[in-house]
């Protein structure tokens, strides 16, 4: 009667498939943060806003975030104001001051600057708010086909 032996290589298996997933989400979202970067929005002298996108790969739940730690980036990303995503901003104008304003750019009313001069000297921006640039959106679906199919690729010959 012959034997049969049994290897169990489930572990070798499972940590391979790891690996290959971590290093597929490590590319995917640098190639998601870099066309983030890209897409941005940039002034004259500036880009922080564009150059603080950044990507995370937790390797615990395989999740990899992309995303930018500056208020700024959810104006660009929905656009403010009249110009809000889903046309939920604030309509009509309205005034920052320009002592207390800490954007990147400075607001703009019909495309231009405006500064108003108010009481007690101070002086303010009118503006309508911003058009979104949706650079991380744009960024995603620009290479989500992409992405999937290096997935593939990667995740075909395993166990080989």
């Amino acid at each position: 009667m012959a034997q049969i032996e049994f290897e169990d290589n489930t572990e070798q298996i499972i940590e391979e498939m790891q690996l290959k997933a971590i290093a597929w989400l490590e590319e995917a979202g640098g190639e998601i943060e870099a066309r983030a970067k890209s897409n941005s929005r940039r002034q004259r002298g500036g880009g922080s806003t564009a150059g603080s996108f950044r990507h995370e790969v937790d390797e615990e739940t395989m999740i990899c975030s992309i995303g930018s730690p500056k208020e700024n980036a959810i104006w660009e990303e929905f656009g403010t104001g009249e110009y809000a995503l889903n046309g939920d901003g604030r309509s009509g104008a309205w005034y920052v001051p320009v002592a207390s304003y800490t954007g990147e750019k400075k607001p703009t009313y019909n495309g231009k600057v405006v500064i108003v001069h108010g009481k007690n000297g101070v002086d303010f921006y009118k503006t309508n708010g911003k058009r979104g640039t949706r650079a991380l959106f744009n960024a995603f679906n620009s290479l989500k086909g992409a992405v999937k199919n290096k997935a593939q690729m990667d995740f075909r010959d395993l166990g080989d």
